[in-house]
């Protein structure tokens, strides 16, 4: 269908003259006319009825206008998709509270010049799936899960470990510990609502929870933060797995606990993923933003054996 002729379509629409539409998009009502009749006869049908007051939309012009605006949209989107440089970079993360959002408000607060759209999508393949169509320009993952390799043209780099801690309410057996194994953890009952199955936290989970004979349950549904923080106050059965640098607000009388989890300390493993041939000219400062400093854990780590190494 061609562009211009719908785009000419809705600029009448939109004035109610062929004459205004002509003066808006700077060409001649000969034009507006031909792009018209062009339109209709590929349509086999009439969208204006002229009137002496203008163009009025027949039936099927007023119902062929909101499908001809969404094309409009979707051709801009299309355009956006490759001026990388008159756009905002777009980045995937995982949650809104975690250690990841932390991340990229210290790339904010370093770059302020540089705009910045931060958005969560559902899944690994909803995010590769983003990525390779320039939707949007990288994405914080944990990556490669087993069996799901990813694409050739995507590039990846672990950029961060999130080190796990105990969530408890003030009546469980744990909750005066200064710190707790993971040995430890055994035979107690976490809970971690809203785990997806298939999804790369819970491909983690999983792995975990294996690895160590732990108890996991993702029964019930996820209403949410702050409801699963109200069941681990009022439940001492009850603990979840909580980021220690995940920021959480819960009232004074729940009396929570966040117990740091020791030998080994389980860290969820963060990597940024985006396409080898994205040309936003921001992509390359926030890679070098978030390349890893170093570090020796003052104790031993653990993550799931297709964690990308550091």
């Amino acid at each position: 269908m061609d562009l211009e002729a719908v785009r000419t379509f809705a600029a009448i629409a939109e004035a109610g003259q062929f004459q205004k539409a002509a003066a808006d998009l700077a060409i001649t009502q000969q034009a507006v006319s031909k792009r018209v009749a062009a339109l209709e006869r590929a349509l086999g049908v009439r969208l204006f009825t002229r009137t002496p007051r203008g163009a009025e939309l027949t039936i099927d012009g007023q119902a062929f206008l909101p499908h001809a605006r969404e094309l409009l949209r979707v051709a801009e989107r299309a355009a956006a998709s490759v001026r990388a440089g008159r756009r905002p970079l777009r980045v995937d993360v995982i949650n809104s509270r975690g250690a990841v959002s932390g991340l990229m408000r210290g790339f904010h607060h370093a770059h302020p010049d540089i705009d910045l759209d931060v958005l969560m999508l559902l899944d690994i393949e909803t995010a590769v799936s983003a990525i390779r169509s320039g939707t949007i320009d990288a994405s914080f993952r944990a990556v490669a899960m087993p069996g799901r390799p990813l694409p050739a043209d995507i590039d990846s780099a672990r950029v961060l470990d999130e080190p796990l801690q105990l969530l408890t309410g003030p009546a469980h057996a744990l909750a005066d510990a200064t710190s707790v194994t993971v040995a430890e953890l055994v035979g107690h009952r976490i809970w971690m609502p809203g785990i997806v199955p298939g999804s790369e936290w819970g491909a983690y989970y999983d792995d975990l929870a294996a690895e160590f004979g732990l108890t996991i349950e993702s029964t019930g549904p996820n209403f949410g933060s702050d409801a699963l923080l109200d069941t681990i106050a009022d439940t001492p059965a009850l603990a979840t797995f909580m980021s220690e640098q995940t920021r959480l607000v819960w009232p004074s009388g729940h009396g929570l606990r966040r117990i740091p989890i020791t030998d080994p300390t389980p860290v969820y493993p963060h990597s940024l993923l985006w396409h080898r041939d994205n040309p936003h000219p921001a992509l390359p400062t926030l890679r070098t933003h978030l390349t890893p400093t170093p570090d020796t854990p003052t104790t031993p780590t653990w993550t799931p054996p297709w964690a990308l190494p550091r």
